[in-house]
């Protein structure tokens, strides 16, 4: 099947099929995004989403996980969604989970009723981009919730059954605010209890609306430093036992994963050695755009508690 636009799925549904039933975000304003800003949002009809089933079938493939895509399929209709799913089980009888991106809003939307029906007909996890603890944060890039929201309707889809999956941004919160930020979304995620936390470090590029709020002086960046001191601080309060966290800084080469509690001690260590080689170098800043000057080259004052 032809893909349009750029393949995002969570590293978590790498081995999964991915099948896509829309092009785009409907909702598409979060102003550190630049996925789908090029693409205009609409739902596939649902002949190519079969159409993509029978071929996979009928090569041979009968996957026992199924992602949908695009950004929040969670947003269409519950009729098309169990049509989407019914043909799913139709063509491939191995399937055991549907798994997809979703935005709060698009929980509140449905009925307990509805998101029972989802998961009775096989959906399982909702992987929500929760992006910060902070609620001024939320609504400066322009999330489509607050945390009251974000916690009434996590609570909702776990009742009815589903798993709940986080996307994070270390950095979101800018320069200077990045303890308060691990702070604030450690008491976030220690009450909502996900299954898995992935955080990508803010990437900063020219065609974010973000970008432009950096060049007026709205948003000044933390350091690639600053990321990892704040990564540290979060893992270091998280109280989830079983919380399967993935840390990102790509500008920096550094990953950091594992299970929580037991791999606290492994993971803080490869951010104190991380740390500690960067600390007094030059300062990265995962910025990409036009030739640029930051202000001030120094670190921010955040340091590790």
């Amino acid at each position: 099947m032809e893909y349009e636009g750029q393949i995002c799925r969570p590293p978590m549904e790498r081995s999964s099929f991915m099948l896509p039933v829309a092009v785009g975000c409907s909702y598409n304003r979060c102003t550190f995004c630049t996925l789908f800003k090029h693409l205009t949002y609409r739902q596939l009809p649902i002949e190519q989403v079969e159409a993509e089933l029978k071929r996979v079938r009928d090569a041979g493939g009968n996957p026992e996980q199924v992602f949908l895509g695009d950004g929040n399929a969670f947003c269409m209709s519950n009729d098309h969604l169990l049509h989407i799913l019914a043909l799913i089980h139709h063509y491939l009888p191995n399937c055991k989970m549907v798994n997809m991106d979703a935005t709060v809003t698009n929980i509140a939307h449905k009925s307990d009723e509805q998101l029972k029906e989802l998961y009775n007909a096989g959906v399982r996890r909702l992987y929500l981009g929760i992006e910060t603890g902070l609620d001024d944060v939320l609504s400066f890039i322009k999330k489509d919730h607050n945390l009251q929201q974000a916690y009434t309707q996590i609570e909702r889809m776990q009742r009815a059954g589903l798993v709940f999956n986080a996307h994070i941004m270390s950095g979101i919160a800018g320069k200077g605010r990045g303890l308060e930020n691990a702070e604030k979304t450690a008491e976030f995620f220690n009450r909502t209890r996900p299954e898995r936390i992935t955080n990508f470090s803010l990437f900063l590029h020219r065609r974010a609306p973000l970008y432009s709020d950096y060049l007026a002086g709205r948003f000044v960046p933390a350091s690639e430093l600053d990321n990892m001191v704040e990564d540290r601080r979060l893992i270091e309060l998280l109280d989830v036992p079983g919380l399967v966290y993935d840390g990102f800084h790509d500008m920096l080469k550094v990953r950091v994963r594992g299970t929580l509690p037991q791999d606290r001690e492994k993971m803080l260590k490869v951010l104190d050695d991380a740390i500690e080689a960067h600390r007094g170098e030059e300062p990265v800043y995962a910025i990409l755009g036009d030739e640029h000057r930051m202000e001030s080259n120094d670190v921010s004052t955040d340091k590790i508690a």
